[in-house]
């Protein structure tokens, strides 16, 4: 999310902070009442507040084995979680592993297949004269494509579109229905993203919001981008008087008519306590007026959202009737507007995680004296992907940070021009476009078929490709997975909107972000970038691997759960369970029943033994970073680097096995998710006959994927 949108537009005593806000009683007469209607089905019915956050990059684990962790330099975070809750480590993104799909997975339990955005932050799509345009991932829920390079994109689908080829769901339905307010603070796709399509989207092309931003875009940002309210249909708080719009969703199954939105700062401020003229002035947890970097009152921008930002913005909601909130928070090892990024142990990037931590003591101080707290409370935080640090040794040896500063004298992503490399090393000049990205997906013009010689030739050279590392000076293989349209399938990437599949995918080097340039190298092909030090979208496990943390009623005090194997689809169900809520759709994920109290967990999946089992097999076989995804990701990259074209009829062998594979998996999958589904929320138990023969099938399933790599 940092790169498209900045591009477009003492840790002891921060432990007694929580110690105080862990200390406040029940919750108090004020923060029961101030939820309104909003009438949550929870066991015992004891949460009454819903707050999830997504961070952008925040790691659990060690970049550098000195440095103590992002999580380990905020002391009053992961104690919140480690004392009262569950922090999972074992929790994994989807792919590509990026902030759109990552963060949309979390909000919605959808893979990128059936939600509409699997690539990521940006895509293409293939226009019917076979070129290529942009398409952006960040727009308002019911948006079609977002082309910022064109008026007339031939690709009108929504972008966020279903498998059923309508719009996706929206998350805050099952809230508002439940007579919940949903506050949404720079959480993709939920607020208003953009002024070139979302503006004409929400309040219409000829409306005062469209004149704004002809007349002062800046402000027009800091005014409607970035924050918003999806209201009940009884509720005040998005009454016309205050500048409310229906909040419009045409697909929504069973319907969605008469209920309104807040959409942006300006008119959502004076709702949550904003001061001065017009009520627009909310102050961050330090006590700053909340504005951007030229001085507009207002939304700061994505790249602006810091914990003492977003955190404030949630706590002005929460104590004004908004009890379910929803927010982003950026990364601390970037310094955005300023660059470059910082490496670990850095003493800005040491700075930025004390501010981070201040805030969180800040945050729930505030909360506990407002009654709102783990007794009442249900609080759920992750971070979107973990991030892969391109640099060289730090300097001095052994130094971690917090007590010796480190320094990089090497720090930086590795561009790799990839038109260059491939006319450079492999003389090989097809014309294609690409997403640039370390996992950039491949667009060949013409949207030739995957077996086509132009096609095979393209891939062939992919792989082969080589590079100095201009860090290390050492001789890499840029390439190190690809996937075709089958594989793609099979990883959830490929949508209902045909024009966005790729030609195929190249999984680089986690130290590479590659993009399309000149046909040749005299730029050069390879360079150290040090705005950016840290790549993600990739399949390796430093990057899909990242972190869970759940407090509240009906969440179990596990501490750390190492053990339990999760990624971002199954925070949703696990949510809906705990809230008594529905969505209108089955989830890809599932509850992660392991982490839940005996009195939370639904009675049919306690019953007869067989959801655990199911559950567990079911993830394997269905996550994209499970083990069958990974085993075929590597038959993928055999078949399609096959070395020429008299290999072509084993790349024909493999993928027709691959393809077999997938439809047997897809419809074991459905089998699995269906009885989960129903235990989980239709009272349906499963039984163990039931488990044992599907769990039987899943892992033959896993043993044919393994034996072809093998």
């Amino acid at each position: 999310m940092k790169r498209l949108r900045r591009r477009i537009l003492n840790l002891a005593a921060g432990a007694s902070i929580v110690a105080a806000a862990l200390a406040a009683g029940p919750p108090t007469a004020s923060a029961a009442a101030g939820t309104g209607g909003c009438q949550l089905n929870s066991a015992h019915q004891q949460i009454q507040h819903v707050i999830q956050i997504q961070f952008d990059n925040v790691h659990f684990t060690r970049d550098n084995p000195n440095v103590p962790s992002d999580l380990e330099q905020m002391p009053n975070l992961l104690n919140f979680i480690e004392n009262n809750g569950v922090l999972l480590t074992n929790h994994h993104t989807p792919l590509i592993a990026h902030d759109a799909t990552d963060i949309l997975t979390s909000f919605t339990g959808l893979y990128g297949d059936r939600m509409g955005v699997p690539i990521g932050t940006t895509f293409r799509y293939f226009a019917p004269s076979g070129t290529t345009s942009a398409g952006v991932a960040f727009a308002y829920w019911t948006d079609p494509v977002f082309d910022p390079t064109t008026a007339t994109p031939t690709d009108t689908k929504f972008n966020l579109l279903g498998a059923d080829g309508k719009n996706t769901p929206a998350p805050w339905v099952p809230f508002t229905r439940a007579g919940c307010n949903v506050g949404q603070v720079a959480t993709v796709n939920t607020v208003l993203e953009n002024i070139a399509t979302d503006i004409p989207t929400v309040f219409g092309a000829g409306s005062p919001e469209a004149a704004e931003v002809a007349s002062n875009p800046g402000q027009a940002v800091a005014d409607f981008v970035g924050i918003a309210v999806h209201c009940t249909q009884a509720s005040s708080v998005c009454a016309a008087a205050n500048h409310g719009r229906p909040d419009l969703l045409p697909d929504e199954p069973g319907g969605y008519t008469g209920f309104t939105g807040l959409f942006g700062h300006k008119y959502v401020a004076p709702q949550i306590g904003g001061t001065g003229t017009g009520g627009v002035e909310l102050a961050d947890l330090d006590g700053d007026t909340i504005q951007d970097t030229s001085g507009h009152i207002g939304f700061p921008g994505f790249a602006g959202m810091a914990a003492k930002v977003s955190l404030a913005y949630v706590a002005d909601m929460q104590e004004h009737g908004i009890p379910v909130t929803y927010a982003y928070i950026n990364d601390a090892h970037d310094k955005f507007l300023t660059g470059p990024a910082y490496g670990p142990g850095e003493a800005g990037y040491v700075a930025a995680l004390k501010a981070y931590d201040t805030a969180f003591g800040q945050f729930f101080q505030r909360l506990a004296g407002d009654g709102i707290n783990q007794s009442n409370t249900l609080f759920v935080i992750t971070a979107d992907e973990g991030d892969h640090f391109v640099g060289g040794r730090p300097s001095p040896d052994g130094c971690d940070g917090v007590m010796t500063p480190c320094t990089y004298s090497k720090i930086g992503e590795i561009n790799g021009n990839l038109t260059g490399l491939l006319a450079t090393e492999q003389g090989i000049s097809t014309p294609f476009t690409v997403h640039n990205d370390s996992a950039p997906s491949v667009y060949i013009t013409g949207n030739p078929t995957r077996g086509a010689a132009v096609t095979r030739n393209l891939e062939r050279a992919t792989a082969g490709l080589t590079a100095v590392n201009p860090i290390t000076g050492d001789t890499e293989t840029i390439t190190d997975a690809l996937a075709d349209p089958v594989e793609m399938d099979i990883l959830h990437m490929v949508t209902a909107d045909p024009a966005r599949t790729p030609t195929f995918t190249l999984f680089a080097h986690p130290n590479y972000f590659l993009f399309a340039g000149a046909a040749n190298c005299n730029s050069p092909c390879v360079r150290e970038n040090p705005a950016f030090a840290w790549n993600h979208g990739d399949f390796q496990s430093d990057i899909t691997t990242t972190w869970l943390g759940m407090v509240g009623p009906g969440v179990t005090n596990l501490g750390i759960d190492s053990t339990t194997w999760s990624d971002h689809s199954d925070i949703r169900p696990t949510i809906m369970v705990l809230l008594g809520l529905k969505d209108d759709y089955a989830h890809d994920g599932r509850a992660l029943m392991e982490d839940l109290d005996g009195w939370a967990t639904p009675a049919a999946v306690k019953l007869n033994g067989g959801y655990d089992k199911i559950a567990v097999m079911y993830k394997q076989l269905d996550a994209a970073v499970g083990q069958f995804g990974l085993a075929t990701l590597i038959v993928s990259t055999d078949a399609v680097a096959s070395g020429n074209a008299s290999d072509d009829s084993r790349y024909a062998a493999l993928e027709n096995q691959l393809s077999s594979l997938n439809t047997q998996r897809d419809a074991l999958a459905v089998q699995m998710n269906g009885l989960l589904e129903k235990a989980e929320f239709g009272g349906q138990p499963i039984t163990e006959q039931q488990a044992h023969a599907l769990v039987t099938q899943g892992q033959s399933l896993l043993d044919q994927a393994n034996l072809l790599h093998s």
